[in-house]
């Protein structure tokens, strides 16, 4: 599973034409689920963002997770960050995981963000989307579930 983080003052998704989901003031997430990926591996991917500390204190050092700060989360999936650029030109996405399996895991984070107490919405699992941000910092980090083995 690999999440790309970022630190966001407003972000907002639209789904074939209609808005999504939105937060505010707290993290945008992509999340690529990778085949292979496990339940715990979504719990745990969840746990590590919800206690991430990259919201500065007053003196300016990160020293605060979003819960810390009350903010909010817009989750979305997004399977292209499994690609292989390994052979040629074109990426391939053989090590996504494969559809219904991803939007259960992808569901499974969500829910656990929702339980780690932190206002969390969606894009659309599949969907053509298009979405809006305006990074804070900016601050962006890439976590891969493989720190977890």
């Amino acid at each position: 599973m690999t999440a790309v983080i970022q630190r966001i003052t407003d972000s907002s998704v639209i789904a074939d034409g209609i808005a999504a989901g939105k937060a505010r003031n707290g993290l945008f997430i992509l999340l690529g689920v990778r085949s292979g990926d496990t339940e715990e591996t979504a719990l745990r991917m969840a746990d590590k963002i919800t206690a991430m500390r990259i919201f500065e204190d007053e003196n300016g050092r990160m020293n605060f997770s979003v819960k810390d700060v009350g903010g909010e989360v817009l989750v979305v999936s997004n399977f292209t960050l499994c690609a292989s650029c390994k052979r040629g030109n074109r990426p391939d996405f053989f090590g996504a995981e494969k559809p219904e399996r991803a939007n259960l895991l992808y569901e499974l984070f969500s829910s656990r963000m929702r339980q780690n107490g932190l206002h969390t919405e969606n894009g659309v699992f599949g969907a053509d989307m298009k979405i809006s941000l305006s990074l804070d910092g900016p601050v962006t980090i890439v976590l891969d579930s493989e720190i977890f083995s």
